[in-house]
This record gives structure tokens, sequence and C-alpha cells, in this order.
């Protein structure tokens, strides 16, 4: 594993993390049908807002771990290569997009395969990390883990301790744990929840951030630091959504709500974010916690 070194002293580590997708592929807008001219549209302002991101952050000093579709080493290669040599990680969101629920076992072996391959051809650096989209591993493709285990990924970080209509395990840990299969076992970085009157109210990123205020990030965090450990607050976030001008999706009215509720806002947030928390890349924070591995919980995903 890249950089292994002496681990950290204990204290919170915040990640910043991105999940790079054109704005189409999203899972609200699974079945919509778009034009290669809309995709064409999409892709090039994925890339913008990309780049608009690696220059936020390199203001603030700041470096983060991006989740790539693999295609986008493809058709975008330059940009992935970008981002890896601006000292960010680069890690796996699959090859095309699809969530896991859509594949058998050795359909998904292959997917991160080939995801994992054109990305570290692209970059000439290894991926240790990976995670689904729309935080599809659940209690139903818990199989997923082994797979992961198996195909090389170090970490994962798509299980979300959370109820939801389209994904999470609310009874999974907060805080990093070993995520246990059928038969094999890795390491996982949920994305930060705040518990509150038993519940756990996702407070990582993506809608939560564009809807609540920031108030409520803030509390969430400081919680995490305040009353777990390892203590690690991993938060999630795309590049469509600091883009406040593309062509909106036809989507049914919930769907259009949760995905651009607050975008206007959104890329002032990010700024005030960078300035009020210092954050890690998560391929830090995991070798730091591997370190120390035997510490860690362990918890059954099926």
């Amino acid at each position: 594993m890249n950089s292994l070194r002496t681990p950290q002293p204990a204290g919170p580590s915040y990640v910043l993390s991105f999940d790079v997708e054109e704005h189409h592929r999203i899972e609200a807008a699974a079945a919509v049908e778009c034009s290669s001219k809309q995709m064409a549209i999409y892709a090039e302002r994925m890339e913008d807002r990309t780049r608009m991101i690696l220059d936020l952050l390199a203001a603030a000093g700041v470096k983060a771990t991006f989740y790539i579709v693999g295609q986008i080493a493809e058709t975008h290669p330059k940009l992935v290569r970008d981002i890896a040599d601006a000292g960010h990680e680069v890690g796996s969101h699959s090859y095309d997009h699809r969530r896991v629920h859509r594949f058998t076992p050795e359909q998904f072996a292959d997917d991160v395969r080939v995801s994992k391959d054109r990305l570290e051809q692209t970059t000439g650096q290894p991926v240790y990390g990976f995670r689904a989209p729309t935080f599809s591993i659940v209690r139903q493709t818990a199989w997923a883990v082994d797979v992961l285990a198996e195909v090389g990924i170090v970490y994962d970080s798509s299980i979300f301790p959370v109820r939801h209509d389209r994904y999470g395990i609310p009874d999974a840990p907060r805080t990093p744990f070993l995520a246990f299969g059928r038969t094999r076992e890795i390491l996982e970085l949920p994305p930060a929840t705040y518990r509150v009157l038993g519940q756990n109210l996702p407070v990582a990123g993506g809608g939560y951030f564009r809807l609540f205020p920031p108030i409520v990030m803030r509390a969430g965090l400081s919680q995490l630091r305040r009353k777990t450990s390892p203590a690690v607050g991993m938060l999630y976030f795309h590049p469509w959504e600091f883009d406040p001008d593309q062509p909106k999706l036809p989507l049914k009215w919930l769907s259009k709500w949760r995905t651009y509720v607050g975008i206007s806002k959104s890329t002032a947030q990010l700024e005030r974010l960078v300035k009020r928390y210092s954050f890690r890349r998560a391929i830090d924070v995991v070798n730091d916690l591997l370190a120390d591995r035997d510490s860690l919980p362990r918890f059954a995903v099926g």
C-alpha cells in the first residue's frame, strides 16, 4: 500500500470524498433516456465542475479522495490523471455506475476489475478504495464484500448506517469496522451520521448537505469526535451538485426535489467547509486503521 507510515496520534479524521460521474448516470435517472447530445453536455459539465473542485481544494490546501467511474478514465483520461497528479486519492466508483443489485457476483467482480484496471492504467497508481453507486452494498448484496476482497480492494465506503428507501444498513457501526461477507472481510469507512432520538441521521453530504443547515453536519462531526472511536467522519459529494446551471433531468417530483434542492448554495457551503475543517485522504486514514486492525469492531453484513 502506498505511503505506509507510523500511525498518526489519536484524534478525529475527516475525509472529503467526491463520487465522479456524469449527471445523467444518477440512480434517480435510471429510467430516463438521454440523447447522445445530452450525455455529451453532461460529460462536459462533469469535467468543468470537477476542475472547479480541484481549484477550490488547491486554494484551501486540502487533499481529498475521488471515487471515479471507470469509463471516465477512458473518456476523460487527462482529468483523471490531473486528479492523481494533484495528490488526491483515486478510488473506484464502479465501471459504468450500475448498482450492485444489477450484478451476479461474477459480473460484479468483472466490473470492479475493469474499473480498477482502467483507473490504474490512467494514473499509474494503485487503486485501493471502492464506493458502490447509490451505497448499494446492503444486506441483500452482502456477497459484494467477498468480491471486493477477492479482486484486491483494500477498503470500501458503501455501507451507510441509516434507513433509506434506496440503501442503508441501519444497525451497521457508525465508525470504521471490518465488514464480513460470506467468507471474507474488508475494512469499511461508513459515511458520517448523527445519532439522535435513537436513530442515525445522515449528515455526510449529498442531498443532506444541500437540505440541512450547516449546523447539522457540524453537530454530527462533533458527536463523532466526542463519542466514537476511531473517530472518522467520511463526507461525500458529486461534481454535479455544484452546477446550478446544468440542464435539469425530467424526474418525478420527489426525485427532482431530492436532486436539486439547495444546489444554488452548495459551492459556497463547500468553500466554508474546507476552511473550517482539516481533511485527510481516505487511504491515509486506512493506513492508520489497518496498523491496529485487531482493535476495530467487526460486523456481519449478511
